[in-house]
């Protein structure tokens, strides 16, 4: 892990970018206070989850649970207003 003023980040984002890439993570600085980290992204593809899930007992309810909040969601994105 290294430590890169904002300038330094935005001047060099490109390698900031090839060192995410390569396992490094990289902490931008502003006014010598942390603002944000950068590192490599998640490989996963769901596989993992997925055995879990497979592999352990999941609450029955689960399906309607998700379903009720799915509704609740739909319900209360109509009441926004249209940008």
């Amino acid at each position: 892990m290294h430590m890169l003023s904002a300038t330094e980040a935005s001047r060099s984002f490109a390698a900031v970018l090839d060192d995410a890439e390569h396992g490094e993570t990289i902490v931008i600085t502003r006014g010598g206070r942390r603002i944000a980290t950068i590192g490599p992204a998640s490989s996963s593809n769901g596989a993992a989850f997925l055995a879990l899930l497979k592999d352990h007992n999941v609450d029955p309810d689960f399906a309607a649970d998700v379903a009720s909040v799915d509704e609740v969601l739909a319900e209360e994105s109509d009441a926004w207003p249209a940008d």
